[in-house]
């Protein structure tokens, strides 16, 4: 994974390896996804 999700009050963020915020979501499920779609942008 090249990028980690923190849980917030209620909802969870979503940041690159370096520290990047890429999103928030209102689930775990949800920002494990965004984080999967991001890699796989990056990796393509």
């Amino acid at each position: 994974m090249r990028g980690y999700i923190i849980a917030a009050k209620g909802y969870y963020e979503v940041y690159t390896a370096e520290g990047n915020f890429l999103c928030s979501a209102d689930t775990k499920a949800e920002a494990v996804e965004e984080l999967e779609a991001w890699e796989e942008e990056i990796i393509a």
